[in-house]
């Protein structure tokens, strides 16, 4: 770690003193980004003169749109024109006075401005460098633009996700981009602890399919096991029941899970129906897997006439797996489970802080701090200035 480049004074976060480089557009490599400056690193954010597209992604109203204020606060902007010498030349130096360069670009990009993992990692062998591609940096797919949408379909995970009788359906949000986010951090702080053994750095190099690929992986091993391709069956399980079913009651929907023999009579018991562990229907999890619908029907009508919250409490009670389905309205801090610490205020010029969700585990009692999004090359000058001290 070059010493000549101030960093802003912290606490004692994790990763105070380590130097970022950011980038990445739109998710994966500015997730994993972020989650490094809510640990403690000073990260920069290099941006082209039109900034991270993220800004601008379904948003007109100013510079800082969902997608943008999600992944970026608390870190440093700074504009280079990757197109000028000028700017190449700069980039490079900051690159090398740098920690960890994370980037989320499709393969050989990044090496036209000499900012490849190659090319930094042999001026500076202490780097780590991070990045990720659609689909792997080698073979025909390659070179293929991707995005989220492109991995859940190929991966198998759409298959899996919907009703049977109707198309497959993506998962309402980006998650592919989301676990490329949480794996890239892993690898990240993987290779920065090897390097306070060794002094060496490293390339951690992954991509949007594989992580989709291995988020299934009980899906894959329930393939192997039985030789039945898993296909979507909308809500539950193919293997199991009651496991994950929806259940209306009086004011809302509930989600439950009691597929294993005392769990099932747990909840006969618990809804004052113990006859139905009895009944040959329901008797064993095979027979409730092949009497799906009825089973369904039965616990509908036990519980229609409990409010959502309370059979929910009362199911809690008897030592089984239920919950709420809910709204993010109707998600509060502090309730549930959720932590009352959880959410924090997210900052930026000329707009009132919001409130949106931080880091999901503390340290020592310790979360993140309030966080600012940086403005359109805020920190430019500032940073430059650094470079030369």
């Amino acid at each position: 770690m070059n010493d000549t480049l101030a960093l802003p004074t912290t606490d004692d976060a994790p990763l105070q003193g380590l130097r970022v480089l950011d980038l990445g557009q739109y998710i994966a490599a500015p997730a994993a980004a972020q989650t490094l400056a809510d640990l403690g690193a000073d990260v920069i954010k290099l941006e082209p003169p039109g900034g991270d597209a993220a800004r601008h992604v379904g948003w007109s109203q100013d510079a800082y749109g969902p997608m943008f204020s999600a992944y970026n606060r608390g870190k440093r902007s700074v504009v280079l024109d990757l197109r000028s010498d000028t700017g190449r030349q700069q980039a490079q130096r900051l690159a090398l006075r740098c920690d960890v360069v994370l980037a989320n670009t499709r393969p050989g990009a990044l090496e036209k401005q000499g900012l490849g993992a190659a090319q930094l990692m042999a001026q500076s062998p202490r780097l780590i460098y991070g990045r990720v591609s659609a689909f792997g940096q080698q073979g025909p797919a390659s070179i293929r633009p991707g995005f989220d949408i492109a991995a859940q379909a190929e991966s198998g995970m759409m298959s899996l996700n919907g009703e049977p009788d109707r198309d497959p359906v993506r998962v309402g949000f980006t998650v592919v981009d989301v676990l490329a986010a949480q794996t890239l951090t892993t690898g990240v702080l993987a290779a920065l602890l090897r390097r306070g053994r060794t002094g060496r750095g490293g390339l951690v190099d992954l991509s949007l399919i594989d992580v989709a690929v291995a988020a299934l992986a009980n899906a894959w091993t329930e393939y192997r096991l039985t030789g039945q391709m898993p296909l979507r069956r909308g809500n539950g399980q193919p293997l199991a029941a009651p496991a994950a079913e929806v259940i209306a009651t009086r004011d809302g929907q509930i989600v439950l899970s009691a597929y294993t023999q005392e769990h099932f009579a747990r909840l006969c018991a618990t809804i004052g129906q113990p006859q139905l562990a009895q009944d040959t229907r329901f008797a064993t999890n095979q027979a409730r897997v092949a009497n799906r619908s009825a089973l369904t029907e039965v616990l509908r009508q036990a519980l229609s006439h409990f409010d959502a919250e309370a059979i929910v409490d009362i199911l809690a009670q008897g030592g089984i797996v239920a919950g709420t389905i809910r709204t993010m309205k109707d998600v509060r801090p502090g309730r549930s489970g959720v932590s009352a610490d959880l959410f924090t205020d997210v900052e930026a010029p000329g707009r009132t802080p919001i409130r949106v969700p931080g880091l999901p585990f503390s340290l020592n009692d310790r979360r993140q701090p309030v966080g600012r999004l940086p403005a359109l090359g805020e920190h430019t000058c500032e940073v430059l200035a650094e470079l030369d001290s």
